[in-house]
C-alpha cells in the first residue's frame, strides 16, 4: 500500500531504491512486513507497508494505518521530549539530581551513588546503571515494583545504555504530573495501547502465554502497567509527523529542539543518538543527524541538516525474538540508501 502527500519525482526515486531491502527481507522471510516512511521538508512525503501484520496464529495484511509497538522510540518521542519541556519551562534542573523530585530514591542511604545522579546523565545514558535487568520476574504489582526500584540497591558499573535510567525518567514524569504514565496524554496520534485488530503482532509470549498485539511487548513496562523506556503505539504517519515537527520547529521549543541535537558523548545527544561508526542510521546520513532504534524492529532518523526523516516499522519479533531476523543490516542498508548521493 502506498501513501503520497505531495511527493515529488526525486523522493519517489529515494524512496524505491530505500524500500528495496525491505522487499527483500519479507520475500526472504527475515520479517513478517514493514512499513517504511520518509518526510522531506522540500520534496514531501511517501509511505509504504509490505507483508504482514501478524502470521501466527491467523495471517493480516500489513498497512500504512497498522499501529505498531514502538518500543524504545518511546524513549525520544515521548519520554525525552517530556523531561527537556519541564527543563524548557524551569521545573526541573538537568543538572539537579533525580531526589530533587524523587526525594525518596534510595532513601535509607543518602550516600548511595543513586541519589547523585542527574537528569541529563540519565537522558545520556551515563550512569552506572547495569544494561538489563529482569524486573517483571519479581512481581506483577506496579506499586511495589516502583518501590522495588527506588529502594533497589542496584549494582554499579560503567556507563552502558539502560532501560533503568529511563524508568526513572518516567517516574519523575509521573511523580509531577501525579498520574501514571498511562493517564498521561500520550501526544497527537500516539496511544498506549491499540486495537489489535489492527496492531502489528510481536511475540508469542512465553510468560503471558499468548500472542502480544496490541499491548506492549516490553516485560518491564508490562509489569510496571506503564513505563518511561517503552510502551508507546504509533503508526508511521504518526512518526512522521513528530518528526517533521523537530524539523520545521513546529513540535519543540527551540531550547528543546537545540538540546536533543546536542551531543553528550561520542555516541548520544540528550535522549537520542548520533552518528557513529557501525550506527542503526547508515553511514551517509549527515553529522546533524539523531536517531533511536526500538527492540520490537522500529526506528526514526531525524536528519536535520538535510530537512528528512525517515521511520522503518516492523515487527521483526513476530512470533519469536530468537531468530536473525537481520534487523541490524537492514536499517543501515535502508539508511544509506535513502541518502545516497
Amino acid at each position: 500500500m502506498d501513501e503520497k502527500t505531495d511527493a515529488d519525482a526525486e523522493l519517489a526515486a529515494v524512496f524505491e531504491r530505500a524500500f528495496a531491502p525491505l522487499e527483500r527481507s519479507v520475500a526472504e522471510k527475515r520479517i513478517p512486513g514493514g512499513v517504511l516512511g520518509i518526510v522531506d521538508l522540500k520534496h514531501g512525503r511517501m509511505t509504504r507497508a509490505i507483508g504482514s501484520a501478524q502470521i501466527v496464529p491467523a495471517a493480516r495484511p500489513m498497512t500504512t494505518g497498522t499501529w505498531f509497538d514502538l518500543a524504545s522510540v518511546s524513549k525520544v518521542i515521548f519520554t525525552t521530549t517530556r523531561i527537556l519541556k519541564l527543563a524548557d519551562e524551569g521545573v526541573i534542573d538537568l543538572d539537579a539530581p533525580l531526589t530533587s523530585v524523587l526525594p525518596d530514591l534510595r532513601q535509607y542511604n543518602a550516600e548511595a551513588w543513586e541519589r547523585k545522579i542527574s537528569f541529563r546523565q540519565c537522558l545520556g545514558h551515563q550512569t552506572p546503571f547495569p544494561a538489563v535487568e529482569p524486573i517483571y520476574t519479581y512481581g506483577r504489582d506496579p506499586d511495589l515494583l516502583r518501590t522495588f526500584i527506588l529502594q533497589r540497591e542496584w549494582r554499579a558499573g560503567p556507563p552502558v545504555y539502560s532501560d533503568i535510567n529511563f524508568i526513572l525518567l518516567g517516574f519523575v514524569l509521573e511523580r509531577l504530573a501525579k498520574k501514571t504514565l498511562r493517564d498521561l496524554d500520550p501526544g497527537p496520534g500516539f496511544a498506549w495501547s491499540a486495537d489489535p485488530q489492527n496492531s502489528a503482532a510481536t511475540e508469542d509470549c512465553t510468560w503471558r502465554h499468548r500472542v502480544l498485539c496490541g499491548e506492549v511487548h516490553d516485560d518491564n513496562c508490562s509489569a510496571l502497567q506503564g513505563a518511561g523506556h517503552a510502551g508507546l503505539f504509533g503508526t508511521v504517519t504518526s512518526v512522521l509527523d513528530f518528526a517533521q515537527g523537530l524539523l520545521d520547529g513546529t513540535g519543540a521549543s527551540a531550547g528543546t529542539i537545540s538540546l536533543i541535537r546536542t551531543p553528550l558523548s561520542a555516541r548520544r545527544t540528550h535522549g537520542w543518538e548520533k552518528p557513529y561508526e557501525g550506527w542503526s542510521g547508515g553511514e551517509r546520513c549527515s553529522p546533524g543527524t539523531i536517531g533511536h532504534t526500538g527492540f520490537t524492529g522500529t526506528g526514526l532518523w531525524i536528519d536535520f541538516d538535510r530537512g528528512r526523516a525517515w521511520t522503518l516499522l516492523t515487527n521483526r519479533v513476530h512470533p519469536t525474538r530468537h531468530f536473525d531476523s537481520g534487523i541490524f543490516a537492514l536499517r543501515p542498508t535502508v539508511g544509506n540508501l535513502i541518502n545516497q548521493s
